[in-house]
């Protein structure tokens, strides 16, 4: 089965980042979503808005980006979620997070329970898990793909190691970054490893063979069955970097899940996250042109 007929689902938060210049459509599930849909790939989100001005626009917003809302439910209850967005004079993003919003309520609905049925490839990331009924409709969606892939956002205060150990338990692939990965290590006192010695060690854990780190402007490192194989990272003016990684992680997926080189992968993962780095807002439109210029051009 060749990676375009393959069906992609991804869960979890979608929200508006509140940021600097102004309000953009966020949250790292639809993020990743909309960078596969950019790549041409078969992907849907399911995530929950409140029934609400903000909760309209991003079904418009999602609509308009050629992505299925069939899957986005409307809480009567909760409202949509608003993320605060502080960027360092490193361009490097902090978020202040909301809670409770629509998407801590996701339900297991009889049309999600189908496309999860139907999905060859499952993303999913450990901030939307920190209520306990959006937690439980991962869980059945993990029960019913085969491949699963977590993107893990520990977000304090919102990184319980009770709550995201379970996810990475039960996936096949696991994206992180250097702090992440830390933070791992630190809940089994591991603070004199390397970081490639965190990731072994992971691997090792979790049963996990492929664990992906990424170190922001000094590149990535990818443990794949064994093996350690790096990238330097793509040298661009970064305008901000919210959505960098939902970008690489897109990126990745689409190059590796086709049985590529690894060492691909992640330059064309790393060209993807750069090029995002590069422009305003997480999800900047682009096609795979101007990715593949990255490549040429740097």
């Amino acid at each position: 089965m060749v990676l375009k007929e393959k069906k992609i689902l991804c869960i979890g938060e979608v929200l508006w980042d509140m940021l600097p210049t102004g309000a953009k459509p966020g949250g790292a599930p639809m993020n990743v979503a909309l960078h596969l849909k950019n790549i041409g790939l078969n992907v849907q989100i399911a995530s929950r808005v409140g029934n609400d001005e903000q909760g309209q626009k991003l079904i418009d917003f999602l609509e308009q980006s050629g992505l299925s809302t069939d899957l986005i439910q409307i809480d009567d209850h909760l409202p949509t979620s608003e993320v605060l967005v502080n960027l360092d004079n490193k361009d490097q993003a902090s978020y202040t997070i909301c809670e409770p919003v629509a998407w801590d309520a996701i339900e297991f609905t009889p049309e999600l329970e189908k496309v999860a049925n139907e999905s060859d490839v499952l993303i999913y990331g450990s901030l939307a898990s920190r209520n306990s009924v959006t937690c439980d409709a991962i869980m059945k969606c993990i029960d019913r793909v085969d491949f699963k892939i977590i993107d893990v956002n520990l977000r304090p205060p919102y990184d319980r190691q009770e709550i995201v150990e379970p996810l990475i338990a039960r996936a096949n692939f696991i994206k992180l970054n250097d702090d992440e990965m830390r933070e791992v290590g630190r809940w089994y006192n591991l603070t004199d490893k390397s970081e490639e010695s965190l990731m072994s060690w992971l691997g090792e854990k979790s049963g996990v063979d492929t664990i992906c780190m990424t170190k922001g402007p000094e590149g990535s490192v990818l443990l794949d069955k064994g093996e350690f194989h790096k990238h330097s990272g793509y040298q661009v003016e970064t305008i901000d970097s919210v959505g960098a990684g939902d970008a690489f992680l897109a990126g990745f997926i689409s190059s590796y899940l086709q049985d590529n080189d690894p060492i691909e992968a992640l330059y064309f993962a790393s060209a993807t996250g750069a090029y995002v780095a590069s422009k305003e807002g997480a999800t900047p439109a682009y096609d795979l042109e101007q990715i593949k210029s990255i490549f040429t051009n740097l």
